[in-house]
Protein backbone atom coordinates (compact mmCIF):
# COMPACT_ATOMS: atom_id res chain seq x y z
CA UNK A 1 0.00 0.00 0.00
CA UNK A 2 2.93 2.47 0.91
CA UNK A 3 4.22 2.05 -2.85
CA UNK A 4 1.44 2.73 -4.72
CA UNK A 5 0.70 5.55 -2.55
CA UNK A 6 3.96 6.59 -2.70
CA UNK A 7 4.32 6.22 -6.39
CA UNK A 8 0.84 7.96 -6.69
CA UNK A 9 2.12 11.10 -5.05
CA UNK A 10 5.45 10.55 -7.47
CA UNK A 11 3.83 10.89 -10.39
CA UNK A 12 1.12 13.98 -9.11
CA UNK A 13 4.94 16.03 -8.40
CA UNK A 14 6.06 14.84 -11.80
CA UNK A 15 2.95 15.75 -13.48
CA UNK A 16 2.50 19.49 -11.78
CA UNK A 17 6.45 19.81 -12.74
CA UNK A 18 5.72 19.21 -15.87
CA UNK A 19 2.61 21.47 -16.32
CA UNK A 20 4.66 24.34 -14.58
CA UNK A 21 7.14 24.05 -17.99
CA UNK A 22 4.14 24.03 -20.09
CA UNK A 23 2.42 26.65 -18.59
CA UNK A 24 6.44 28.81 -18.17
CA UNK A 25 6.33 28.52 -22.25
CA UNK A 26 3.28 30.57 -22.61
CA UNK A 27 4.97 32.40 -20.50
CA UNK A 28 7.86 33.08 -22.95
CA UNK A 29 5.08 33.39 -25.52
CA UNK A 30 3.01 36.36 -24.00
CA UNK A 31 6.48 38.17 -22.98
CA UNK A 32 7.00 38.41 -26.76
CA UNK A 33 3.75 39.63 -27.22
CA UNK A 34 3.87 41.98 -24.78
CA UNK A 35 7.39 43.28 -25.50
CA UNK A 36 6.25 43.86 -29.44
CA UNK A 37 3.62 45.50 -28.37
CA UNK A 38 5.42 48.07 -25.62
CA UNK A 39 7.76 48.69 -28.90
CA UNK A 40 5.00 49.32 -31.07
CA UNK A 41 3.32 51.58 -28.95
CA UNK A 42 6.61 53.42 -28.04
CA UNK A 43 7.83 53.64 -31.76
CA UNK A 44 5.43 53.67 -34.14
CA UNK A 45 2.54 55.43 -31.92
CA UNK A 46 5.28 57.45 -30.05
CA UNK A 47 2.81 56.69 -27.01
CA UNK A 48 5.04 54.57 -24.53
CA UNK A 49 3.15 52.43 -21.99
CA UNK A 50 5.08 51.11 -19.03
CA UNK A 51 2.68 47.82 -18.40
CA UNK A 52 4.45 45.72 -20.98
CA UNK A 53 7.78 46.64 -19.34
CA UNK A 54 6.01 45.29 -16.17
CA UNK A 55 4.34 42.35 -17.40
CA UNK A 56 7.44 41.02 -19.02
CA UNK A 57 9.87 41.21 -15.58
CA UNK A 58 6.84 39.59 -13.82
CA UNK A 59 6.05 36.56 -16.44
CA UNK A 60 9.72 36.03 -16.66
CA UNK A 61 10.22 35.33 -13.00
CA UNK A 62 7.23 32.85 -13.13
CA UNK A 63 9.00 31.20 -16.02
CA UNK A 64 12.32 30.88 -13.78
CA UNK A 65 10.47 29.45 -10.85
CA UNK A 66 8.22 27.19 -12.26
CA UNK A 67 10.53 25.84 -14.63
CA UNK A 68 13.42 25.01 -12.32
CA UNK A 69 11.60 21.51 -10.84
CA UNK A 70 11.11 20.37 -14.42
CA UNK A 71 14.59 21.12 -15.31
CA UNK A 72 16.12 19.09 -12.17
CA UNK A 73 13.77 16.33 -12.54
CA UNK A 74 14.82 15.61 -15.97
CA UNK A 75 18.57 16.54 -14.96
CA UNK A 76 19.51 19.71 -17.30
CA UNK A 77 20.75 21.88 -14.46
CA UNK A 78 24.80 22.51 -14.39
CA UNK A 79 27.54 19.45 -13.92
CA UNK A 80 30.95 20.00 -13.11
CA UNK A 81 31.59 17.02 -15.08
CA UNK A 82 35.34 18.17 -15.77
CA UNK A 83 36.35 16.76 -12.28
CA UNK A 84 33.37 13.88 -11.32
CA UNK A 85 34.08 12.06 -14.46
CA UNK A 86 37.32 11.31 -12.95
CA UNK A 87 35.91 9.63 -9.55
CA UNK A 88 34.89 5.95 -9.54
CA UNK A 89 31.45 5.05 -10.62
CA UNK A 90 29.96 4.41 -6.90
CA UNK A 91 31.35 7.87 -6.18
CA UNK A 92 29.87 9.57 -8.92
CA UNK A 93 26.72 7.84 -8.44
CA UNK A 94 26.77 8.76 -4.75
CA UNK A 95 27.38 12.73 -5.36
CA UNK A 96 24.93 13.05 -7.86
CA UNK A 97 22.39 11.11 -7.10
CA UNK A 98 22.40 11.65 -2.75
CA UNK A 99 24.96 14.38 -1.96
CA UNK A 100 23.77 16.81 -4.85
CA UNK A 101 20.01 16.45 -3.91
CA UNK A 102 20.85 16.78 0.07
CA UNK A 103 22.79 20.20 -0.50
CA UNK A 104 20.45 21.48 -2.97
CA UNK A 105 17.39 20.56 -0.56
CA UNK A 106 18.89 22.50 1.73
CA UNK A 107 19.35 25.45 -0.25
CA UNK A 108 15.54 25.12 -1.69
CA UNK A 109 13.99 24.90 2.14
CA UNK A 110 15.68 28.04 2.76
CA UNK A 111 14.58 29.89 -0.52
CA UNK A 112 11.62 28.56 0.17
CA UNK A 113 10.80 29.40 3.74
CA UNK A 114 12.42 33.10 2.79
CA UNK A 115 10.68 33.73 -0.08
CA UNK A 116 7.13 32.40 2.22
CA UNK A 117 7.99 34.80 4.45
CA UNK A 118 8.49 37.49 2.29
CA UNK A 119 5.30 36.51 0.65
CA UNK A 120 3.20 36.24 3.48
CA UNK A 121 4.44 39.86 4.84
CA UNK A 122 3.80 41.67 1.39
CA UNK A 123 0.33 40.00 1.55
CA UNK A 124 0.02 41.23 5.70
CA UNK A 125 1.08 45.07 4.42
CA UNK A 126 -0.87 45.17 1.44
CA UNK A 127 2.61 45.76 -0.46
CA UNK A 128 2.31 47.04 -4.22
CA UNK A 129 4.88 48.05 -6.59
CA UNK A 130 6.48 51.19 -6.95
CA UNK A 131 5.17 51.35 -10.49
CA UNK A 132 2.71 53.36 -11.85
CA UNK A 133 0.47 50.22 -12.24
CA UNK A 134 0.76 49.38 -8.59
CA UNK A 135 -0.06 45.95 -8.68
CA UNK A 136 -0.18 44.32 -5.04
CA UNK A 137 2.60 41.73 -4.96
CA UNK A 138 1.50 39.39 -2.91
CA UNK A 139 -0.04 37.01 -5.92
CA UNK A 140 3.79 37.47 -7.98
CA UNK A 141 5.48 36.93 -4.72
CA UNK A 142 3.80 34.00 -3.79
CA UNK A 143 5.14 31.99 -6.61
CA UNK A 144 8.48 31.69 -5.52
CA UNK A 145 7.70 29.33 -2.64
CA UNK A 146 5.63 27.43 -4.77
CA UNK A 147 8.01 26.67 -7.45
CA UNK A 148 10.43 26.12 -4.62
CA UNK A 149 8.52 23.84 -2.87
CA UNK A 150 7.91 21.97 -5.56
CA UNK A 151 11.54 21.88 -6.64
CA UNK A 152 12.42 20.62 -2.61
CA UNK A 153 9.88 17.85 -3.12
CA UNK A 154 11.31 16.99 -6.79
CA UNK A 155 15.18 16.21 -4.82
CA UNK A 156 13.52 14.36 -2.47
CA UNK A 157 11.96 11.97 -4.75
CA UNK A 158 15.47 11.72 -6.50
CA UNK A 159 17.20 11.61 -3.40
CA UNK A 160 14.86 8.65 -2.34
CA UNK A 161 15.46 6.81 -5.14
CA UNK A 162 19.55 7.38 -5.10
CA UNK A 163 19.34 5.88 -1.46
CA UNK A 164 17.02 3.12 -2.76
CA UNK A 165 19.10 2.30 -5.68
CA UNK A 166 23.17 3.02 -4.01
CA UNK A 167 22.61 -1.31 -3.61
CA UNK A 168 22.84 -1.85 -7.11
CA UNK A 169 25.04 1.25 -8.07
CA UNK A 170 27.36 -0.41 -5.47
CA UNK A 171 27.63 -3.60 -7.51
CA UNK A 172 28.54 -1.80 -10.87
Amino acid sequence: MFKKARQRVEHLIEYASYLFLGVSGVLILLISFAATYGVIRRYVFNNPEPYSYEIGIIFLLFSFVLTVAELQKRERHIHVDMIITHLPEVTQYILRNIVGPIVGLFLCVMLTWQSWDNAWFALQIGEVSPSVWKEPLFPIKILVPIGYGLLCLILLIKLYHGIVSLKTAQRR
